[in-house]
């Protein structure tokens, strides 16, 4: 049997990664969702993963580019699963242990030097706790946890293991 075609499955994550923004955009603008910042930095987060295997199909690349996608791949999951996963322990949090709510994240940004305001936003904030959305149990946090480290092992598939 012979392996899939590299540049295919880039292509196939970076659509993943649309898909996963444009409904992302559906749930913000027409089921009124608003975003909380460790939503925003989720977001970022699959967007980065969406350009390194946007491209890294349009690369093409041989054995050691590859290994360079697979590790800037690597590095935008970490940094979106990271984001996910501590989204998700902020709403398993009981009530009287979530942080109280915070300012925005453009007033933060505005306001304070950005390393302050990136602690201000991992901190959490009561927003963060709360669970507007669910499918099958699960929030929207732990969808994109699930979803990004599955696609960072599919891109790491793709660009290590897939034939040029």
């Amino acid at each position: 049997m012979e392996l899939p075609n590299r540049r295919i499955l880039n292509i196939v994550g970076m659509l993943a990664c649309v898909a996963l923004m444009l409904y992302a955009l559906y749930a913000q603008y027409v089921l009124r969702l608003e975003p909380c910042p460790l939503c925003v930095f989720q977001r970022v987060g699959v967007v980065s993963l969406g350009v390194v295997f946007m491209l890294a199909a349009l690369h093409n690349a041989g054995r050691a580019g590859s290994s360079v996608y697979s590790l800037l791949l690597l590095l935008a999951g970490l940094g979106g699963g990271g984001v996910a996963a501590r989204h998700v322990w902020l709403q398993s949090l009981p009530p009287d242990k979530v942080p109280a709510c915070g300012p925005g994240l453009d007033f933060m940004l505005e306001q304070f030097p950005l390393a302050e305001a990136l602690q201000m936003v991992f901190s959490g904030s009561g927003e963060c706790a709360d669970v507007d959305w669910s499918f099958l149990g699960f929030s929207m946090p732990a969808w994109v946890l699930l979803t990004v480290t599955a696609l960072t092992l599919f891109g790491l598939y793709a660009n290590l293991i897939a034939r040029r």
